[in-house]
């Protein structure tokens, strides 16, 4: 038996079970932005087609929202 391997298996599991919570996130995914934000995945792609220069970050095919650029944009809107 080789207790050490088995403890470093585990070790490695708790890491990745770990998340970062929503608000200290630097960019979430639309998915995240609409629960933290409470707008429907389509009408955050909608912003970010027509308004989202300002918050947006592309890696590759993946759009990411910057958290307080977009929480910027919000405060400056009435309507969304």
């Amino acid at each position: 038996m080789n207790t050490d391997n088995n403890n470093t298996q585990k070790d490695n599991t708790n890491k990745k079970n770990e998340t970062v919570p929503i608000w200290n996130k630097y960019a979430l995914t639309i998915k995240e932005c609409a629960e933290y934000s409470n707008i429907g995945e389509n009408r955050l792609r909608e912003l970010i087609r027509t308004d989202g220069d300002g918050f947006i970050l592309t890696i590759g095919n993946k759009t990411l929202i910057k958290r307080q650029a977009f929480e910027m944009y919000m405060n400056q809107r009435d309507c969304v």
